[in-house]
């Protein structure tokens, strides 16, 4: 079914609509959606380097206001939408796990690290965020730096050196994720002890 998924997305990028496409992806991403805009972002920027930047702007926005909808979902809807959404993806335990033993810092730290990674899963980020009653203002402002450093770096990124770029993205990312992931851990561990 994933596999499914992933590929009728994936098709949009070679749509009309695709800028329309990437933007509701990148919405739904940000709190229900199990597929990353990437999948349209990307190749929509190697097919078109001198939109990069818009598709950029697109993703960014749609992204943030992606993430106030899972804010708000966790702070107002969690057992009715929020709940049955992480159940269907098999990320209640993840997030059940992170709400345990999160504080405002953990969460500033992983939302940052979920926006620019996507680790752990945005979604389960947002929700978080409202589950626990996170500042909104610095909650939005994160996400504009986190997911906007993430499209622009990757606009930036693709646009000047094209598909070079994709391929060694490609290659290094799970060396990326790790190392990120790790830094996240320890961080949470300081924070934890201090």
């Amino acid at each position: 079914m994933f596999r499914q998924l992933y590929d009728w997305t994936l098709s949009w990028a070679r749509s009309r609509h695709a800028p329309a496409a990437m933007g509701t992806v990148s919405f739904v991403e940000s709190s229900v959606f199990p597929i990353p805009a990437d999948v349209l972002f990307i190749p929509m920027c190697v097919a078109r380097p001198d939109r990069s930047m818009q598709y950029a702007t697109i993703a960014t926005v749609t992204s943030v206001l992606g993430g106030i909808f899972g804010w708000a979902l966790g702070f107002y809807a969690f057992d009715l939408v929020a709940r049955p959404i992480l159940e269907f993806y098999g990320k209640l335990d993840a997030f059940n796990a992170l709400r345990g033993e999160t504080g405002q810092v953990a969460i500033l730290v992983m939302l940052v690290t979920s926006g620019l990674t996507h680790l752990p899963p945005m979604k389960v980020v947002t929700i978080l965020s409202g589950v626990i009653g996170f500042n909104l203002p610095l909650f939005i402002l994160s996400a504009i730096v986190a997911r906007g450093g993430r499209f622009f770096g990757l606009a930036w990124l693709l646009r000047r050196y094209g598909k070079t770029i994709l391929d060694y993205i490609e290659r290094r990312l799970p060396f990326v994720a790790l190392g990120v992931a790790l830094l996240v851990a320890a961080a949470i561990y300081v924070l934890k002890v201090h």
